[in-house]
């Protein structure tokens, strides 16, 4: 049975420290630490599973003990685990964050061996599994910029990608820059926070809006863009941009809330919502996530 979705990027462990105490440089506070299946395409296709699609995931994880446990836990997700990468001598990946009361105080995304294992995460694209130079595969792609600024360029201009309903998703404000190749490519939307935003069209936007239209005049064909609890835009060429304000929560947890947001969204569609439908579904879902208790 083929997937509904292909989800490319990182797939690793989580290692979460949360506070509900405010945070500076130096704090030592209670908390909880979890170690929980994570990383930007996993968070993604975890959301897409909950919402009953059946996504399979293109990523390199090591042949270790942390990997069989991360493959298990994926298995048993329901996510279609038969077409990951698993490399003898590459260790499995790892992220490790630190939130307070007072959002993410900081954290380090060790995903090295995603990046040393380059193209291979994307055989089954080519070698008739999935698809084919002559036959690509033609349904949504989620694409995270954990990839490397080389490998998302070739992706740019790949016949491999040239049909896809591309998603794109940066992994961070500072691996932002990495999908510039992609940001014209015809069909695919991008999904960032208002920092990550900025970087890509080069501009010092105030709100989500604005710099979706920086975007748009930057040559991209749709956007998605975020800034916490303030309201958010989506923006398409030739349709100018619309806004929706987030709901008012409690803040629990931020990490993997703006893939939660993409995945939501990319469900609404695929069901028929219209823009503003889907936009407001995906703010909501979003919202439901940051709010979840502290240790979930």
């Amino acid at each position: 049975m083929q997937p509904d979705i292909l989800c490319i990027g990182s797939i690793l462990w989580d290692i979460i420290g949360r506070s509900a105490a405010s945070m500076r440089l130096g704090s030592d506070v209670p908390g909880r630490i979890t170690r929980l299946p994570g990383g930007v395409a996993m968070n993604i296709a975890m959301t897409l599973a909950r919402f009953g699609l059946r996504p399979a995931i293109l990523t390199a994880i090591g042949r270790d003990a942390e990997g069989d446990e991360l493959m298990a836990a994926c298995a048993r997700m329901g996510l279609v685990v038969d077409h990951a990468y698993r490399s003898d001598d590459l260790p499995t990946d790892r992220y490790m964050a630190i939130e307070g009361a007072n959002g993410l105080i900081s954290a380090i995304a060790d995903a090295h061996s995603l990046e040393a294992a380059g193209d291979k995460i994307l055989r089954p694209l080519a070698n008739g599994t999935l698809g084919s130079e002559a036959r690509p595969w033609t349904g949504l792609i989620a694409l995270d910029g954990n990839l490397t600024e080389a490998l998302l360029s070739e992706i740019a201009t790949s016949p491999l990608f040239a049909a896809a309903d591309l998603r794109l998703a940066p992994a961070s404000p500072g691996k932002a820059e990495r999908l510039l190749p992609l940001l014209r490519h015809p069909k695919a939307t991008l999904y960032v926070n208002l920092e990550e935003a900025n970087l890509l069209a080069r501009a010092q936007a105030a709100t989500a809006a604005e710099a979706a239209e920086a975007l748009l005049a930057r040559g991209a064909g749709r956007v998605l863009v975020t800034d916490g609890g303030r309201p958010c835009a989506e923006g398409r060429a030739g349709f100018g941009v619309i806004t929706g304000a987030p709901p008012h929560v409690m803040v629990a947890r931020v990490t993997g809330a703006g893939d939660t947001f993409m995945a939501a969204h990319i469900v609404a569609e695929r069901a028929g919502a219209d823009r503003a439908a889907a936009l407001a579904q995906a703010l909501a879902a979003a919202a439901t996530y940051v709010s979840g208790e502290i240790g979930t």
